[in-house]
């Protein structure tokens, strides 16, 4: 499990760098609140679309990986020419509903400052769907066949590139305009490029080392392919975007408050993120390695990697808690030097702590099921959890109680022990009966 998972959580560790360095380096602009909370609504409104799109590619660890598992790679090579198809006409219809959006920004009453941030960015954030795409879906195939070094190679150099962007961009280097927060986003654009670039190049590449097949298998679109990715990816998608859009949501709603309420907002909503990447590493390798296993049958081989994924994760995500609790005002001096704005991270940095257990039993439980095609379940969870239960409850304590951005955090908190307490059952209940999924039960797991 970790030979597999570590490249991958290093790889997202340095997606969530990306983000994070935008967040400080637009955050020592003059106008710091602002900045940060305008660059924060337009990022996390554009990722409920692309990673929506990303989500609609997860079918590619469960087909990709049962394949690679029963040793059938000209099979995984279909199913990457199958994805491309997919792909191509997805982003500009993605494109159009993160433009759409602006309408419904507009109308929701945002703080003006920051909603006069946020357009421009996301109008030029908007031309990197297409690359971000490709990369995933690239980056699906890579991990389904054990090739995951290149992972984190891509995304740390195109961190490097990002930052370089930005430092050149924003601020005026070497004779270029300092275009401040709009530079931020063309930096994140070209990044996005490279790393397309780039995983492709690594999946040609691995094809050469493996026999050259990915050119000699059929290249004809197969629609019962492409339904089985969608079938399997649409419900992931689903899931993603419920948790995406809730955070989209929370943020929309604090935006409604002051401008030091929304940066402090995207201060703790930064460190959560940066913590959750690494469970979501082990989500993907615990995908992959349940996949694989049943692919050739070991049902117990794929009970031990989720569970395995599972306990790995817990250990994490306790560490990163007792950090929030002891440490907040030295995390939020990493964004900010504010006082204000400091003060108002610490008490959303506690209440993330409370949630990170859960938040890392979940995200690995949604992968290990993904691994034996079960995508809805977590989509399920997550709708009834966080919309249902955890948003509601968030506005009510925000504006009624008064509670402001910590009601709004209490809520996500409530949703989230939810959710990691279902799908942890969900998983022990599936493992314990393997009948469920049309295969005979192993002598060593009937009792």
């Amino acid at each position: 499990m970790l030979r597999l998972a570590l490249p991958l959580i290093l790889a997202e560790l340095a997606w969530m760098s990306m983000g994070i360095v935008d967040t400080m380096m637009v955050g020592h602009l003059p106008n710091s609140a602002e900045a940060i909370g305008g660059a924060s609504l337009a990022g996390i409104i554009f990722s409920v679309a692309g990673i929506f799109g990303i989500g609609l590619l997860m079918g590619m660890d469960t087909l990709v990986s049962q394949s690679f598992g029963a040793g059938n790679t000209e099979d995984c090579n279909k199913s990457l020419w199958n994805m491309l198809y997919l792909t191509l006409p997805l982003a500009p219809i993605l494109m159009g509903l993160v433009e759409l959006s602006l309408y419904f920004v507009h109308r929701f009453g945002i703080n003006p400052g920051v909603e006069t941030v946020a357009e421009p960015y996301m109008q030029v954030l908007v031309w990197s769907m297409l690359p971000l795409l490709l990369y995933s879906g690239c980056r699906r195939y890579l991990q389904g066949v054990n090739d995951v070094k290149p992972v984190p190679f891509v995304l740390i150099s195109a961190n490097v590139i990002n930052f370089g962007g930005n430092w050149v961009l924003i601020y005026g280097k070497f004779g270029f305009p300092a275009m401040g927060i709009d530079g931020s986003a063309l930096s994140t654009v070209l990044a996005r490029i490279y790393m397309a670039g780039a995983m492709i190049y690594f999946v040609m590449r691995h094809d050469r080392r493996t026999g050259g097949t990915l050119w000699r298998v059929s290249k004809r679109p197969e629609f019962q392919r492409m339904w089985q990715l969608l079938r399997i990816g649409f419900p992931a998608a689903g899931q993603i975007a419920f948790e995406i859009g809730v955070f989209s949501f929370a943020t929309a709603i604090v935006a409604k408050l002051d401008a030091r309420s929304l940066a402090a907002h995207q201060i703790a909503l930064s460190a959560a993120s940066f913590s959750y990447m690494v469970p979501l590493g082990f989500s993907s390798a615990a995908a992959v390695r349940v996949g694989q296993a049943l692919g050739r049958g070991d049902l117990a081989g794929a009970r031990q990697a989720g569970w395995s994924a599972v306990r790995l994760s817990l250990v994490f995500m306790g560490s990163a808690a007792v950090l929030f609790l002891v440490a907040p005002g030295m995390i939020a001096r990493f964004f900010t030097p504010d006082p204000a704005v400091i003060a108002a991270s610490t008490g959303l940095l506690a209440i993330a702590a409370a949630f990170q257990l859960f938040d890392g039993a979940q995200v690995v439980a949604t992968g290990a099921l993904r691994g034996m095609g079960d995508s809805h379940t977590a989509a399920i969870v997550n709708l009834v959890a966080y919309w249902f239960i955890g948003i509601p409850l968030g506005w009510v304590l925000c504006f009624r109680y008064g509670w402001g951005a910590r009601g709004v955090w209490a809520g996500l908190c409530i949703g989230l022990v939810l959710i990691g307490t279902a799908l942890l059952w969900t998983w022990q209940h599936k493992t314990r009966n393997w009948t469920t999924l049309g295969m005979p039960v192993p002598a060593g797991l009937r009792k």
